[in-house]
């Protein structure tokens, strides 16, 4: 049977960040037309300059709309590969933590990457083909990386409560659209990372990152490498997935 050819078309929400800028990298690797989004009025100096990039509020269900509009017009295709890595971190004690940081939390973590799943499922949907990948976390699974019961300090340099459930909730998503999005063709996958390396873990405590089994922090082009496969044609029978990515330090 001939092989039949797909538009490679790419999405990346969070695209300023370093996750997003090493995943719009490796896509630009594989052939894909990528195009990033991110709430930064101008592109960041680090992002690819083949990255097409589009200033856009992920929480914004209008926005969205015409976001994707925007690019498969001048992709002149769908939309087949969607990476939702846009997010906030927080940290702090849960006794103390405040409601509104917790809305906040949610709606950007939780809403910003629903929102263009709904957006570009739909699509992907009536197109039958297509690949999404949800940014989650080892918070999300382990209730916390911060040893509360050894030093309460390490609470205010680590991912929190509202990061933690806001994660677990991605997961969630996920795993309901991987269902209903495969009998169309549409494959829906997370990744979980534990400690990156980047500029939102540059405070994470020396003490925690010891108690990663394989002795160092994970690099951001080691996500994007995950994210690759788990959008790839190699992970054609995967779906609903959340892929670990921790040096051992959570193993399920």
């Amino acid at each position: 049977m001939a092989k039949i050819s797909r538009p490679k078309v790419a999405l990346v929400t969070g695209a300023g960040g370093s996750i997003g800028t090493a995943t719009c990298q490796q896509l630009l690797d594989e052939g894909y037309r990528v195009f990033g989004a991110d709430l930064r009025a101008q592109a960041p100096s680090t992002l690819p300059g083949a990255v097409s990039y589009h200033c856009c509020d992920m929480t914004d269900e209008h926005a969205v709309n015409l976001l994707v509009d925007r690019i498969e017009a001048d992709a002149g295709n769908p939309v087949s590969a969607l990476v939702n890595v846009a997010g906030v971190v927080s940290a702090g004690s849960a006794l103390d933590l405040s409601v509104k940081e917790m809305e906040r939390v949610m709606r950007i973590n939780v809403f910003g990457s629903f929102i263009p799943c709904q957006v570009v499922g739909r699509r992907m949907a009536k197109n039958r083909y297509g690949a999404i990948v949800n940014l989650g976390s080892v918070v999300g699974k382990n209730s916390g990386n911060a040893r509360a019961w050894v030093d309460t300090k390490e609470l205010d340099r680590a991912g929190n409560v509202a990061y933690g459930m806001s994660k677990a909730a991605v997961h969630t998503m996920t795993g309901f659209l991987a269902k209903e999005l495969a009998p169309r063709n549409v494959r829906v996958n997370a990744v979980a990372p534990g400690p990156i390396a980047t500029d939102m873990t540059t405070s994470f405590p020396e003490t925690l990152r010891n108690l990663i089994p394989l002795g160092r922090m994970g690099q951001a082009d080691e996500v994007a490498h995950a994210i690759s496969f788990l959008l790839s044609d190699k992970s054609r029978f995967i779906t609903g997935e959340t892929l670990d990515i921790n040096g051992a330090l959570w193993c399920d």
